[in-house]
């Protein structure tokens, strides 16, 4: 194992620095470093050499050059099994740098914060800290880089236990090239969105993202004969799939973490008690309202047929009593924010059945969200939108009910999370019928009509996008609903009105839709 004489310590991030940087002392590790890291070690009684002690240079133009030296990259380049280059570092009284210790300012939160100009966005801009980050990375097989302050303990372990060999530094190599790469592509996502008088464009002209990938293989694609992997973005915004603990169960597919970002996604929307039953990236039962063993029990019975091998997710922990209903049945995968230790013990004879541990069920926030197409990437804002009931507009002679607003309100959230053409029939806080992914809206209406059956006599609709004729209405109401909610927007509104005046509905406009594709 190559031993670690010297290290060059240099961090914007300064956690557990102190600890690193002490715990290598101890070991009789020499430190090098620079600026405020240096200022941090001395106060806390680290020796320490400044790097411009080091190569005689001093740090100049504000900080800019300090570190781009050939006795800091000499040092950390030499290949140690090379004479040439044993030869060159004696020439010119270059030392051996066997640890480098670097991460970079922090130019993703200097450009966020409001007013951020060129010159502050062009300041934080590193490039001693990428450069020694790649020099370090190149020639791993001799030097270890160190970017991640989670990192450190394993470093200190490795070193006690003169493990830190080849193929730890290559494993901290790659995961140093990652951040340099991501460093990049912020910055170049940065600039190529701004105007010439240095405001922002939402869309960059280059767009550059990093996706890590979150553990094996997935057990297959959509099919079993397509490979699959799932990957964090680790730029995306609130709480996501890739946050969530698989407590229990066989290895997830690439189907069971789209459903199961689907349901999810659906549940997240309510703050009442909720259960959300997904099958096929569709919402094909939901119920709020009640214990939450009877919100799973309205959900499941919803569509007990489709429900089957389907995925429930959950708004608050996972209880004994809800778990012995999922119990009964085959589910592929459960996703709650906590399971209590008699729900967990209540699951545990299905072997198979997934649980995913959520940290918590915020409720879906922005940033943005991709889909891949042949040649191409289609990015979008996240459709966040909670609508607000007194934006609403009420465009019939019959006015709803304060039980048909609430029922329209929960269908409407429902529609939100089901592929368009999206018609929900709810009632009671429960849907009674969902129709999913038709290609024109009248179809979905009898689907949904035709799986609530006599049940939704009486019920509320939502309709993810606007009744571009009248027959979507006619469907609806002969099914038996008394309160369609619906974006509005058609050429036809008159006469899609008209026939809700005709059936006696009320119908709310709340000019936004929400197509899933």
């Amino acid at each position: 194992m190559a031993s670690i004489k010297q290290a060059l310590i240099s961090v914007s991030d300064k956690t557990g620095v102190e600890v690193f940087a002490r715990a290598l002392a101890d070991r009789g590790v020499k430190i090098l470093s620079t600026g405020g890291t240096a200022k941090l070690l001395r106060e806390v009684g680290i020796q320490c050499r400044d790097v411009s002690d080091y190569t005689g240079f001093p740090e100049m133009m504000d900080g800019r050059v300090k570190t781009l030296n050939p006795k800091v990259h000499g040092g950390i380049l030499a290949r140690r099994d090379n004479e040439g280059d044993l030869a060159s570092m004696a020439e010119h009284g270059i030392e051996q740098i066997d640890l480098v210790c670097v991460n970079l300012y922090p130019f993703r939160e200097a450009v966020a914060k409001d007013g951020c100009t060129i010159d502050d966005a062009i300041e934080n801009i590193d490039i001693g800290g990428p450069c020694m980050v790649r020099a370090s990375a190149k020639n791993h097989k001799f030097v270890t880089i160190v970017v991640d302050p989670s990192d450190y303990e394993m470093i200190i372990h490795s070193i006690d236990a003169d493990s830190l060999n080849e193929e730890i530094r290559r494993g901290l190599a790659t995961k140093a090239f990652a951040h340099t790469a991501a460093y990049d592509g912020a910055i170049a996502n940065h600039f190529s969105a701004l105007n010439t008088d240095g405001s922002k464009r939402k869309f960059p002209d280059i767009f550059t993202r990093q996706f890590i990938k979150t553990a094996d293989e997935l057990r297959y694609g959509e099919n079993p004969h397509q490979d699959g992997a799932f990957y964090a973005d680790i730029e995306d915004e609130g709480l996501s799939l890739a946050d969530c603990e698989v407590l229990q169960g066989k290895a997830l597919s690439y189907n069971n973490i789209a459903d199961a970002d689907a349901a999810f996604a659906c549940v997240r929307d309510f703050s009442d008690n909720a259960a959300v039953i997904v099958k096929h990236a569709n919402p094909c039962g939901v119920a709020v309202g009640g214990s939450q063993e009877e919100v799973y029990e309205r959900a499941r019975a919803a569509d007990a047929t489709s429900a089957f091998g389907g995925i429930a997710a959950f708004n608050r922990p996972l209880e004994v009593e809800a778990a012995k209903l999922i119990a009964e049945t085959f589910m592929e995968v459960v996703i709650a924010p906590g399971f209590s230790e008699a729900a967990r013990e209540a699951l545990a004879a299905k072997k198979n059945l997934r649980l995913l541990l959520a940290p918590s069920v915020d409720a879906v926030s922005g940033g943005w969200e991709f889909k891949r197409v042949n040649g191409g990437l289609l990015v979008q804002e996240r459709d966040a939108h909670i609508l607000d009931r007194d934006a609403c507009r009420v465009v019939t002679e019959r006015a709803p009910t304060e039980a048909e607003w609430n029922d329209m309100l929960f269908a409407w959230s429902v529609a939100k999370h089901v592929k368009s053409n999206a018609i929900v029939f709810a009632k009671n806080g429960t849907t009674l019928g969902v129709g999913a992914g038709q290609m024109n809206r009248v179809n979905s209406t009898r689907i949904a009509a035709f799986h609530g059956g006599d049940a939704i006599i009486g019920s509320a609709v939502a309709s993810d996008a606007f009744f571009p004729f009248r027959d979507g209405v006619d469907a609806l109401a002969d099914a038996g609903a008394k309160a369609v909610i619906q974006p509005g927007g058609s050429m036809r509104d008159d006469e899609v009105i008209a026939a809700a005046n005709e059936h006696g509905l009320a119908m709310i406009f709340t000019g936004i839709r929400h197509f899933r594709h």
